[in-house]
């Protein structure tokens, strides 16, 4: 009891995140330049697109959270592509102390963020041991993604209701 004699407030329970492990589940590198050949100047044109997901496990407050990167290069003088990438990275979290209604966008924004840095490290390694320059990702706005995400499945669900009933 405090000491002013005034009831405690009940405390929030504490938010917990531990990364319990991290994979590739799949990657893909495919260098087009080399197969094909590329006549004249190069000047990459860098075209990155993120998918994320995350899945309830079996065991009590761990999920898997999914980041789908795929990475293609073209060439800006021609219509001629230099390299696809495409990466799968999970990361498995032990996550508690978080209201239901907050475990959504914590597990899409808060979970990838901790990831970020070791994918920007497998494409700036791929891409340089794949015959290119390293290519070092800018920062990821998850919570635009997040948000992008959440208005793209409203109007998807919009867009399929019954017109005209009451």
């Amino acid at each position: 009891m405090a000491e002013n004699g005034a009831a405690e407030a009940p405390q929030q329970p504490q938010v917990q995140m531990k990364i319990l492990g991290q994979f590739i589940r799949d990657l893909s590198f495919e260098n087009v330049m080399a197969q094909k050949g590329v006549v004249g100047e190069v000047q990459p044109d860098v075209n990155v697109q993120v998918a994320l997901d995350a899945k309830k496990r079996s065991v009590d407050d761990q999920y898997e959270v999914i980041t789908k990167l795929t990475v293609e290069s073209k060439n800006k003088g021609g219509e001629g592509t230099l390299f696809v990438l495409e990466l799968e990275y999970v990361g498995i979290f032990n996550i508690s102390g978080i209201p239901e209604d907050q475990l959504h966008p914590f597990l899409l924004i808060e979970c990838p963020r901790m990831l970020f840095p070791f994918l920007r490290r497998i494409v700036s390694d791929v891409t340089r041991d794949g015959g290119f320059p390293p290519l070092n990702l800018d920062n990821i706005d998850f919570v635009a993604i997040y948000r992008n995400e959440l208005a793209r499945r409203q109007a998807t669900s919009e867009a399929q209701a019954p017109v005209g009933q009451a």
